[in-house]
């Protein structure tokens, strides 16, 4: 169906080709799931067979990419409209309408299809993705993962051939991914639908894919081949895999099933020793001592500040007028100078419309902690981080940080005391270089010139200084926007999907970078569908139902009772409390 014949794609002003001798064959009626490091070309791959790339991005192909016999050099995207659906990894980049019925039908429009089957598939889309109830919605009230399933939709409404999806479950909670994948394996399987999926979260789906294509690095060939024997050398694989290649199993398992039927001397091994905790306690006294350093007075202002930066959101980081001179060494942390540092949320209720977005919210941050807020798409969860931040209004209830009221501080004192990476990283970015943007971000918290850069690449090594940040990939964009906020090392650090695009390796360098902020006092709240993340770091989990808290405790208690949040050594190792494949490797 799709045939890859010697592709090579180079971007202008590129030192090397982003993608190098693309030789393999994707089979008709399989998913195939496309899996590497960040940044090592899966979209760009992707890109090739919807005809994205080069007729969109630029760039120059070389050999051919045919789908269903077409060549995507001399066939544009709208001439492979009616073989290939495409679903990228920004939605909303997606949106060419402004509510839900009117999106899913938009594709068939353009197509002409007739009023009666746009209508049945419409309904029948509806009911497959749980969208029937946001039908009338507006696209802009939509959480990030209701988005999702719109942009995933409204491709699957003109029955391609072929569906091209870049992360389609990046921004859904667990439920909702199994939901979508169960939906895409059921074209594979009644309809014979070709499925070519990119996803980072492998733990989600490497048990549905029936071949992978694993893209291992710059100048290396890619491998094609069943998920277990690609798995065994692939250098990002899920913790499930991960496991299986501690305890020397084989085959390895792909799925928390699999695994279950092997682990039954493990448990036993297990049964009487003790997890270790996967982070420090936030009682620990680097947090108390640092947190303190760090809370003592600002030094006096500067005579005449700079001129504050154009702002487009009230957590843009800004120029801080009363930081000492640019390139001075030290944390703009909190100006509390009573030596300790809360955020609460009291009786928090707030209505956005007629919608009840918050309700009844009592929640208290303190230094050193790092809690995750989980739940469904929809439960409240950027709501609650965006009132902290002073974008939302209290309807009831309070709010403070620092023991300010975030939506009556002035956004050049409030950046002082609470930092918020969004779930789109693009809102933070508008500089027309990486380096532009990290000098920025250097000469805003007064930090060192290169903190910013150095930050950047212990993250995501190999981004280039002089890439534009709309050229980046989605993995390499949040690293930036993190890199940007971290600078600044504010005392309370909010995170909206911090994982998205971001591999493994990634993920483990932004584990040891918030573990090191939390040692050091800072206050962390991730808002994630992430629950490998959650396992790894948080001390203390909020689970979100309809804008109300409904569980709030140690990560071991709350995510291991729950089948929907439990990471997966914990379904495979149940009912022992383990959370992680490090956990049980210092045990053994």
């Amino acid at each position: 169906m799709i045939r890859f014949e010697k592709v090579s794609v180079t971007y202008a002003e590129a030192a090397r080709p982003t993608l190098e001798d693309v030789d393999l064959t994707v089979p008709e009626g399989e998913l195939v799931l496309l899996v590497g490091p960040s940044g090592v070309g899966k979209s760009t791959l992707l890109g090739t067979v919807s005809g994205l790339v080069p007729h969109f991005t630029g760039g120059t192909l070389r050999g051919r990419v045919t789908v269903d016999g077409r060549d995507t050099r001399t066939h544009r995207p709208r001439e492979l409209a009616d073989v290939v659906g495409t679903v990228g990894q920004d939605p909303m980049a997606h949106f060419v309408t402004d509510t839900v019925e009117d999106e899913l039908a938009y594709g068939m429009e353009s197509l002409g299809l007739a009023p009666d089957v746009m209508r049945r598939r419409v309904e029948e889309t509806l009911d497959l993705l749980g969208l029937a109830e946001l039908r009338d919605r507006p696209i802009a009230t939509l959480s990030g993962g209701q988005r999702q399933r719109v942009a995933i939709g409204s491709v699957l409404t003109p029955h391609p051939k072929v569906l091209v999806l870049d992360e389609p479950t990046s921004a859904l909670d667990p439920g909702a991914a199994e939901e979508v994948l169960a939906v895409l394996q059921r074209l594979v399987h009644d309809l014979g639908t070709t499925v070519l999926l990119a996803e980072h979260r492998l733990e989600r789906v490497v048990h549905y894919a029936d071949q992978v294509i694993l893209l291992p690095g710059p100048g290396r060939a890619p491998l094609l081949g069943p998920p277990a024997e690609v798995m065994a050398v692939s250098p990002v694989r899920p913790p499930v895999v991960e496991l299986g290649r501690l305890m020397d199993w084989d085959p390895l398992p792909l799925s928390v099933r699999d695994a279950r039927r092997r682990a039954s001397a493990l448990r036993d091994r297990l049964a009487d020793a003790v997890p270790t905790p996967p982070h420090p306690t936030p009682s620990h006294p680097r947090a108390t001592a640092a947190f303190a350093q760090e809370t003592a007075p600002a030094p006096a202002p500067a005579p005449a500040p700079a001129p504050e930066r154009r702002s487009r959101l009230p957590f843009r980081r800004t120029r801080n007028a009363s930081a000492e001179g640019p390139g001075t060494p030290k944390h703009t942390g909190a100006t509390d100078v009573s030596g300790t540092f809360t955020a609460t949320a009291s009786a928090l209720t707030l209505r956005r419309g007629r919608i009840e977005a918050l309700r009844d919210i009592s929640l208290t941050l303190t230094p050193g902690e790092t809690v995750a807020l989980m739940g469904r798409n929809g439960a409240g969860k950027s709501t609650l981080l965006a009132t902290f931040v002073g974008m939302l209004e209290p309807t009831s209830g309070t709010v403070t940080v620092g023991g300010r009221t975030p939506h009556r501080t002035p956004p050049r004192e409030l950046i002082r005391q609470v930092g918020l990476v969004p779930q789109e990283p693009r809102d933070l970015l508008y500089a027309d270089t990486v380096g532009a943007e990290c000098a920025a971000a250097d000469t805003d918290a007064g930090a060192a010139p290169g903190s910013c850069r150095a930050l950047v690449g212990e993250l995501l090594p190999g981004v280039p200084d002089d890439a534009h940040p709309r050229d980046l990939s989605e993995g390499q964009r949040l690293a930036l926007a993190l890199a940007i906020v971290l600078t600044g090392r504010p005392p309370l650090l909010l995170l909206d999907e911090p994982t998205r695009g971001l591999d493994y390796a990634a993920k483990a360098r932004l584990v040891t970078i918030l573990r090191g902020l939390a040692a050091d006092g800072h206050a962390i709240v991730l808002a994630t569908h992430d629950v490998e993340l959650a396992a790894e770091l948080a001390h203390r989990v909020v689970i979100l139902a309809d804008g109300e808290i409904v569980a709030d405790g140690p990560t071991a208690e709350v995510v291991v009772s729950s089948p929907a949040f439990a990471p997966q050594v914990a379904k495979i190792l149940a009912p022992l409390r383990w959370l992680t494949v490090d956990q049980v490797g210092r045990a053994l």
